[in-house]
């Protein structure tokens, strides 16, 4: 693909990791640093063509497509974070087509409010030779384990088919106050998204207005002694909404260790002055049919240091 001019007219010729793509995405990505008002102004008033004519912004680019960019200024190359920015990001496999990583608790998954590179940015500045590298799905901030990321175009498409689908198997570890006592519990509860007055983004169990989320919930260890009591529990997540297994547990009485939109705030207090100043809730597992071979894959994260080792005190005080 040629080089961007901020000078003269641009002709770029759509390669496979591209195609299939929207034309608003493809410029979205491309003029890193313009304002996306921008980008969309330029499609707008046609001086962006796609194969000499003019395209809305939902048009999709295929293979051997030619691009159109009028002069643009870009952000320059001292804006791309250095490959050696953040916490080290284990690798747990990596292919032509797909690369999943453990994720550390405390890396956001993307740039932006405030934070100058987040995993994308880190992965994508380690390999610079890298065409395509996007998330098939998102973790929170503070949620640590098993990440999936696509290297090509067809691997997203794919991968993204079997989320919505409900192909793909993601189980997580957390912690929770209370006396859990099912061995398996399935919760199916509606759950609508909505801001605060200060713009904070949080999620609601809403029988009107929500849409219906389900969590699986198994029961892994239980620490009944303790005070407060404790329950250890397996997730595995049916549908992905937004902070689903959060919201689920509050709302069923179960605040889980940490959480500092839903859960006890006094009781994190409590926790980070016995050692546990994260929120306990790890994806320990992830199971997908891989895009190109059509095999299955199993790949798990194990649980973090800090995460393990209140674990084990929490067995030690328990006896």
């Amino acid at each position: 693909m040629n080089e961007l001019s901020k000078d003269a007219v641009t002709r770029l010729t759509v390669g496979d990791e591209a195609a299939g793509q929207r034309i608003d995405n493809f410029l979205l990505r491309l003029l890193k640093g313009v304002p996306k008002s921008h980008v969309y102004r330029i499609l707008r008033s046609g001086e962006v063509r796609l194969n000499k004519g003019r395209v809305g912004p939902e048009a999709r680019l295929a293979a051997g497509d030619v691009v159109r960019v009028p002069p643009v200024r870009t952000a320059g190359p001292a804006s791309k974070p250095s490959p050696r920015a953040g916490p080290r990001v284990p690798v747990l496999c990596e292919d032509e087509h797909v690369l999943a990583v453990d994720k550390p608790a405390g890396l956001a998954v993307h740039g932006g409010s405030g934070i100058a590179a987040g995993l994308i940015e880190q992965m994508r500045a380690a390999r610079p030779d890298a065409r395509f590298l996007e998330l098939v799905h998102r973790l929170d901030r503070d949620t640590s384990g098993v990440m999936l990321l696509a290297k090509k175009r067809s691997a997203l498409v794919e991968l993204h088919r079997q989320l919505r689908d409900g192909e793909v198997d993601k189980r997580y570890l957390v912690l929770v106050r209370g006396r859990w006592r099912d061995e398996r519990r399935r919760v199916r509860l509606p759950l609508h998204k909505f801001a605060t007055k200060e713009g904070e983004r949080r999620v609601r169990v809403d029988d009107q207005a929500g849409q219906y989320a389900e969590t699986i919930f198994f029961r892994r260890g239980t620490w009944p002694r303790l005070d407060p009591p404790l329950a250890l529990l397996e997730a595995e997540l049916r549908t992905g909404r937004t902070h689903q297994i959060r919201v689920h547990l509050t709302h069923l009485g179960f605040p889980l260790a940490g959480d500092d939109k839903y859960g006890d705030f006094a009781w994190n207090r409590a926790l980070a002055k016995e050692g546990l100043k994260r929120m306990f809730l790890h994806a320990r597992e992830l199971s997908f049919t891989h895009p190109a071979t059509g095999e299955r894959v199993t790949l798990e994260a194990p649980l973090p240091a800090d995460l393990a080792g209140y674990v084990d005190r929490l067995g030690a005080s328990d006896a």
